[in-house]
């Protein structure tokens, strides 16, 4: 039968009787229609597995791969994440809840004469009310809530440091916790002293202390003011002190400070009015010590606006700066605020400035 091919319309060959034609006609079809199937077996096994690849192309590697179809737009509040970012005294990452702003918000709302302010509503997510906050200025001491957030990722607050001559690297009558060459204290004790008594010498040890260097440890301010988002902010010093190089914006201490706060024991820093420490010199002497708040708000030289309550902040003046604040407060529900001003014309003039934009909470009835 090799070489024969049969059709239905096939002539018998004369070598095969009736009945062997018909059986090999039957073999052939059979034959035939195996083929057939197993090409469509095969024919539906590629189209399954291309189906599979595709899938796994689509739902697996190209979602990881797609591009922005709109470029990023402070004005637009999709852009900000949902949820609430406080929750009693903790506050959650604040890359999931920002405040957006693009340019000046609800400007005839107060009148400041400081260069820039801003006001933030933490859970709502909106700015009450914004004067050039893009704008780059010195911040003066309000510089140390970058270096307290470098500190708190990067440090170890049990660490005990020994103060080194770098400690005298500082602008002569500026602030100090007045810590001297070869005292032994804590790297927590440091980091209180720098933000309650704004102590710059604190900050230079510190700095060394974490960053091996203060050169290495600016490097660290900038690439986490970067890493905030901070684009307007550059950093040359880890206190404060004047420097033309050294300057920041109203938006990015917002955004410094909203990120500070999700560590516990930096609100317990700012929200205190003092710092009890002990400590030792180089010759083994005991050192005891209460570091006061900087802040009017806490010394009973200024009061606040009534319905408002303050969780702590940072002040910041020297000649070029002007008087700094910025600072966390609550409404009468504890709702939270992020409030800043830099460049007013002194301290007699900045917390008047300031209660006007907390004025601006209100009651917190519509939350």
């Amino acid at each position: 039968m090799s070489g024969v091919k049969c059709t239905d319309n096939a002539p018998q060959p004369s070598m095969y009787t009736e009945r062997e034609w018909i059986r090999i006609q039957e073999k052939e079809k059979k034959d035939i229609r195996k083929q057939r199937r197993l090409l469509l077996a095969v024919s539906g096994l590629f189209v399954v597995t291309a189906l599979l690849c595709f899938l796994v192309y689509y739902f697996v590697l190209r979602s990881h791969d797609y591009s922005l179809f709109r470029e990023y737009n402070r004005t637009d509040s999709s852009l900000g994440a949902g949820g609430t970012l406080l929750s009693g005294n903790v506050m959650e990452p604040f890359a999931n809840d920002l405040c957006v702003v693009n340019g000046d918000v609800n400007p005839s709302a107060v009148s400041l004469s400081a260069y820039s302010a801003g006001i933030f509503d933490l859970n709502r997510r909106e700015t009450l009310y914004a004067k050039d906050v893009f704008t780059r200025r010195s911040p003066a001491s309000i510089t140390k809530i970058m270096t307290a957030l470098v500190t708190l990722k990067y440090g170890n607050l049990d660490d005990i440091v020994t103060v080194t001559p770098i400690v005298k690297d500082i602008e002569y009558g500026s602030s100090v916790c007045d810590i001297k060459e070869g005292d032994v204290l804590s790297l927590e004790q440091l980091l209180y002293g720098m933000l309650i008594a704004s102590g710059n010498d604190a900050a230079m040890m510190i700095a060394e202390h974490i960053g091996g260097s203060v050169d290495n440890f600016i490097a660290m301010m900038n690439e986490e003011a970067a890493a905030l988002g901070a684009t307007g902010t550059h950093f040359t010093n880890p206190h404060g002190l004047t420097d033309p190089n050294h300057y920041t914006t109203v938006y990015d201490i917002y955004l410094m400070l909203n990120a500070a706060l999700k560590y516990d024991v930096f609100q317990d820093i700012i929200s205190r009015k003092n710092y009890y420490a002990e400590y030792s010199r180089i010759d083994g002497s005991p050192v005891a010590v209460t570091w006061e708040s900087t802040n009017y708000y806490y010394t009973n030289a200024a009061e606040l606006p009534d319905g408002v309550t303050i969780s702590g902040g940072k002040t910041g003046t020297t000649e070029d700066a002007g008087a700094c604040l910025a600072i966390v407060a609550k409404d009468l529900y504890g709702n939270p605020y992020i409030s800043v001003i830099l460049h007013s014309e002194s301290k007699e003039t900045l917390y008047p400035e300031m209660n006007q934009l907390l004025s601006l909470i209100g009651d917190g009835t519509e939350m």
